[in-house]
């Protein structure tokens, strides 16, 4: 099983599963757009007894604005 390491946006910090170790980018569902991530760099801990294969994507955009105050709570 291989994971994916989220960078920026607003899933920085997650660790998802990858189904297919070669995709490039990762178009998911969040609240009610959808947000792009793209892989930089190559897979890491390739190797046998090194933990799961892990690869960096990084925030590239949102399809709508993403306002996660919508209620005002934080002002």
């Amino acid at each position: 099983m291989a994971i994916a390491r989220l960078h920026g946006g607003p899933l920085d910090g997650q660790v998802l599963p990858l189904d297919d170790e070669t995709e490039d980018s990762l178009v998911m569902p969040y609240s009610e757009t959808q947000i792009v991530y793209t892989r930089r760099g190559g897979p890491e801990n390739t190797g046998e007894g090194d933990g799961p294969t892990s690869s960096d994507f990084y925030f590239v955009e949102a399809e709508d604005d993403i306002n996660p105050d919508v209620d005002g709570r934080d002002e």
